[in-house]
């Protein structure tokens, strides 16, 4: 990219930065069906709609911004997972992607466990009827509370992630008169080839318990020897928004070798690895994920294979999607409120949210795709950057992308695969209020998050 360093972050808008699209989409009214939602179409007059709702009247009822969620889309997908890795093995959904009542419930449904990490994904989980038995509970420094919480509530496993933890677990555990089941998260060295700040495996990081240095072959001794804890097997996970499956063959040999260790050292054969999750999805038509019975074909083979060459019997393998359920099944919808011509770089089109619904272009560099969704333009394209109202120069949604030339204010343009980390990583950045999810399904649409009001910010500031 050809920024400039500042200690304000980087400059955007005095280049256009290499490896923008060369050339515009050959047309600008399609919806590539790998961006865009199951059910999301045109309508015959023009306008997008998804679950057999137009968007102005979405828009019309829910104002903007809005995340519109195709339940039909999420439901399919989470059985697709289900179904990819059948009896045999687990999936558990990671509900820091994006949780609320109504997808617990969905996911229970779909027959799907849940991993959380966090007290209040905890509570949420629970408050929705999900077993506690099919949950699993995250996190690189669990409070006292939330464990204990967890123990209480009857969570199905605890992965712990220091020495500190195990020794906490277990007194937790015992002082409550059980037996928590749990897992350790290892640091397996593999560097997933994504963004620095989203590789989780690698040694450098805040996660897990190193491998190489044999720091996790002695927590599982430690967590083997404490009556508090029934150690059920390994959790390995080496990023998110990855695409190629090389990283996992690696995670999986060194998990497998370990569990090799652990047999011979101790004469105990765990029972589960849990290889996490990270697989990525399209933001846009350059993407090309896998699906989710390539991926479980793939695990399958690289776990059988591995464990017969240690001659171990294979593990029960768990798996953690996230993004790659919710993430496509989701769109944000926007008002355009302002548009700039830059003579020789871009049009600046500025759009009634941001950075405060969508951070994850200004931390990641992350890429998306929009589109004009409340007409069809026959207008040439143009080259713009989708900025948001912050008072930040880095209030970017979309990068580069093409857009028709008469786009207009008042005009309704959509992102698509806003379904993960956007809502739940919203902020009230200058007092923004953070926009509501809706589910719509077969023609009806049902708030199951509601936008926040200015009552809202108001009751919590008790000055």
């Amino acid at each position: 990219m050809s920024r400039s360093a500042h200690p304000a972050g980087p400059r955007h808008a005095d280049v256009v930065p290499e490896g923008h699209y060369t050339a515009p989409p050959t047309d600008l009214n399609a919806l590539d069906s790998k961006v865009w939602a199951q059910t999301v179409t045109r309508t015959p007059d023009g306008v997008v709609s998804v679950g057999g709702i137009d968007v102005k009247k979405l828009a019309e009822e829910f104002g903007t911004p809005a995340y519109f969620m195709d339940e039909t889309d999420f439901r399919a997908r989470a059985r697709a997972w289900r179904t990819a890795f059948g009896e045999d093995a687990d999936v558990f959904y990671a509900g820091k992607a994006f949780l609320s009542r109504a997808v617990v419930r969905w996911l229970h449904a779909e027959g799907l466990n849940l991993d959380v990490c966090s007290g209040g994904e905890l509570t949420t989980a629970l408050s929705a009827g999900m077993p506690a038995d099919r949950i699993a509970f995250h996190g690189n420094n669990k409070s006292t509370e939330e464990i204990t919480r967890a123990i209480s509530s009857g969570v199905g496993r605890i992965v712990l992630d220091s020495f500190q933890e195990i020794v906490r677990v277990a007194h937790i555990a015992e002082s409550l008169g059980k037996r928590q089941r749990v897992q350790i998260r290892v640091t397996v060295g593999v560097e997933a080839h994504t963004h620095e700040f989203i590789a989780t495996a690698h040694e450098d990081q805040k996660f897990g318990i190193g491998l190489a240095d044999g720091q996790a072959a002695e927590a599982v001794r430690r967590a083997l020897a404490l009556d508090g804890l029934e150690l059920i097997g390994i959790h390995s996970h080496i990023g998110s928004q990855i695409f190629d499956m090389a990283g996992f063959e690696v995670a999986a040999r060194r998990v497998v070798k370990l569990l090799a260790e652990i047999r011979d050292e101790h004469g105990v054969e765990l029972p589960e690895i849990d290889l996490g999750g990270g697989l990525g999805i399209a933001y846009t038509s350059e993407d090309d994920p896998s699906e989710p019975h390539e991926i479980a074909k793939a695990l399958h083979e690289i776990v059988t294979r591995e464990c017969e060459s240690a001659k171990l019997r294979t593990p029960r393998i768990s798996v953690e999607p996230g993004r790659a359920i919710v993430g496509p099944t989701a769109f944000t919808l926007y008002e355009v409120g302002t548009i700039k011509l830059l003579d020789g770089l871009r049009t600046y089109v500025s759009v009634d949210g941001g950075m405060s619904d969508n951070i994850r272009t200004a931390l990641y560099d992350a890429e998306y795709s929009v589109a004009l969704v409340s007409r069809v333009s026959e207008a040439e394209p143009m080259l713009v950057r989708v900025v948001g109202k912050h008072c930040e120069s880095g209030d970017i949604v979309v990068r580069d992308a093409f857009l028709p030339a008469d786009l207009a204010p008042g005009d309704l343009i959509a992102v698509p695969a806003t379904g993960a980390y956007c809502r739940s990583m919203a902020s009230n950045y200058n007092h923004a209020l953070r926009p509501p999810v809706v589910a719509v399904r077969d023609g009806e649409a049902r708030v199951i998050v509601r936008r926040e009001t200015e009552e809202d910010l108001l009751h919590l500031d008790v000055g």
